[in-house]
């Protein structure tokens, strides 16, 4: 109902007795059509921001790439996130391992993860699990479950990850630096930061100061 329709309406009530009566409901009404535009703008306001993701084809160099703050300052490539083609449900990435390196253990809040182990051998503890996985292999690691990930060979291991919903790449973009940036190490207070804004646990930042 457009507004100058009622307010057509409230001068027609005028002309009869029960214009208090009247007037009050007509009041009430106008203050409903007021909320409900004021909610009707908002809402298609928000949905005019949240852009549509991007369709991405990416060769296999392509992408974030970033550099791990930690000794040995490894690499990785963030390839589909909010920031990189404004996915809001799926973060995918790459990174590659040498021998000796782990992914120490934590527990991602809210987010599934996948890891697709694309070459080498890694060694992976998974709640009550333990194995060794090869090329080809994958892992599953629902949310909220202790896990860890070594390279146990003697050759880089190459792992692709994917997370069910943005979070973790938060926490990967904060521990590390862009290929032209300097490495400079996090403060025990820093990295925790970094963990809570990546919506992740590492269990060595809560048990030991030392990461």
């Amino acid at each position: 109902m457009r507004i100058a329709d009622i307010i057509t309406g409230v001068c027609a009530v005028l002309m009869h007795d029960s214009v208090r009566t009247t007037f009050a409901t007509i009041a009430v009404m106008l203050v409903a059509v007021c909320v409900f535009q004021t909610r009707s703008a908002q809402s298609s306001s928000a949905t005019t921001s949240q852009a549509a993701p991007k369709p991405l084809l990416l060769e296999k160099n392509e992408g974030e790439q970033r550099i791990w703050r930690e000794p040995p300052p490894g690499e990785f490539m963030l390839k589909v996130s909010p920031k990189n083609n404004g996915s809001q449900h799926l973060v995918l990435g790459t990174e590659d391992m040498a021998p000796g390196d782990e992914f120490p253990t934590h527990k991602h809040l809210g987010q599934d993860e996948i890891l697709h182990i694309e070459k080498g051998t890694v060694h992976v503890h998974l709640g009550d699990q333990e194995r060794d996985l090869h090329a080809g292999g994958t892992v599953f690691i629902p949310a909220y479950t202790w896990v860890s990930v070594k390279n146990a060979g003697t050759e880089t291991v190459s792992v692709v990850f994917v997370f069910s919903a943005p979070g973790f790449e938060d926490y990967m973009r904060c521990d590390s630096v862009l290929p032209n940036e300097k490495v400079t190490p996090l403060s025990l207070e820093e990295q925790k930061g970094c963990a809570h804004e990546g919506h992740v646990i590492y269990k060595d930042l809560e048990e030991n100061p030392k990461k």
